[in-house]
């Protein structure tokens, strides 16, 4: 799931916790807010993520904390057991972490030092990009074949993806292998989409990636100039397009944004979230828990809502109370955006969920 940018903050967490996942202390599922425990007491805070059961924290100076699920190792602590207060994540030499993703039961680690690429926990669909006979590691694995500086990672639920300084974007891990030939038999299966080791995703010959973004069974790529490229699974219309799952990289249609180049995009599981260069923010894909922020459904030409897995909207649809926002956060099925408001005189934190 995706993390947020945050500083000189105390840390709340809130909802499940049936592993610790809150760094609270305990496991007890928690309604209200409180502030997590562990290593981070003193510490100004620089960005926070979660996975399946696990959260992360990077810190301005550079330290990961985790804490939560680690019945495979997808703390990097060097040991299986759970943890229920956010501990430092010891990492080799003096290296500090530029960025964390974190997937189901696994974890990529961005350091800031050179752009290399660590991960840990289940690699049972190779998505921590090493020897196919490590099922699963605790300890914090080198993804090597990735021998050029690496600008920015994301885990989807079992496959990753990373964009390096070059431009290129590469892909591991089968998370996608099944939605892939069951939608494209007779035809092989691309091998960036099988692959259990990092495999450079083709279509990006002639335009430089800036981010990468992982859904639960898609893949979305933001290039410098502000264009969108999307691939992987479009059960819920999230890819907008016809085709039931895109092999490889389709660049969204600009006009869909008014025309607009894209500055950031986010991704839940199976719905998108963009942000456009004069501040407008357009989502699209799964609406079944109100994630898209659209309270117009029903308005919407009947060929842009489909309606066999759950209400989706397959084409950007602007959120207006949503002008402007400065920070947006996605999890599985929900979302957070801060937005300016009164002339910038106060903030006001939106949830999209029901």
């Amino acid at each position: 799931m995706e993390g947020a940018q945050l500083s000189k903050c105390v840390l709340y967490t809130w909802g499940a916790n049936s592993h610790g996942q809150l760094g609270q202390g305990h496991a007890e599922d928690q309604a209200e807010p409180r502030r997590a425990d562990g290593g981070l007491q003193a510490e100004q805070i620089r960005w926070v993520t979660g996975g399946g059961g696990h959260s992360a924290v990077i810190t301005e100076s550079g330290d990961l904390l985790m804490c939560g699920q680690n019945h495979k190792g997808q703390l990097g602590l060097s040991h299986t057991s759970e943890v229920i207060t956010f501990q430092l994540c010891p990492l080799p030499g003096c290296t500090r972490v530029q960025q964390v993703s974190c997937g189901w039961d696994f974890s990529v680690i961005l350091t800031g030092d050179g752009g290399q690429v660590l991960a840990c926990g289940s690699n049972a669909f190779g998505q921590l990009g090493v020897s196919p006979r490590i099922t699963h590691s605790a300890e914090l694995l080198h993804v090597k074949t990735l021998n050029e500086p690496v600008t920015s990672v994301a885990a989807g639920l079992r496959h990753t993806l990373a964009s390096t300084a070059s431009g290129c974007v590469y892909q591991w891990g089968t998370g996608l292998s099944s939605h892939a030939k069951r939608m494209l038999n007779p035809q092989p299966v691309p091998a960036h989409l099988s692959s259990k080791e990092p495999c450079i995703v083709p279509g990006f010959d002639h335009v430089t990636s800036q981010k990468v973004v992982a859904g639960s069974t898609h893949c979305i790529c933001l290039t410098v100039k502000g264009d969108v490229f999307l691939w992987g699974s479009n059960k819920h219309g999230q890819l907008v397009s016809e085709s039931h799952f895109l092999p490889l990289p389709v660049a969204l249609d600009r006009s869909l944004l008014q025309g607009e180049r894209v500055i950031d995009v986010h991704s839940g599981w199976t719905h998108l979230v963009a942000i456009t260069e004069s501040g407008r923010v357009f989502t699209w894909g799964r609406a079944n828990y109100g994630q898209l922020g659209q309270t117009n459904l029903s308005t919407e030409k009947e060929s842009d809502i489909a309606t066999s897995s759950g209400q989706s909207i397959s084409r950007p649809i602007e959120v207006k109370a949503l002008f402007g926002a400065t920070q947006i956060a996605c999890g599985s099925e929900h979302n957070l955006a801060v937005v300016e408001t009164f002339q910038g005189l106060c903030h006001t934190l939106f949830e999209m969920n029901t």
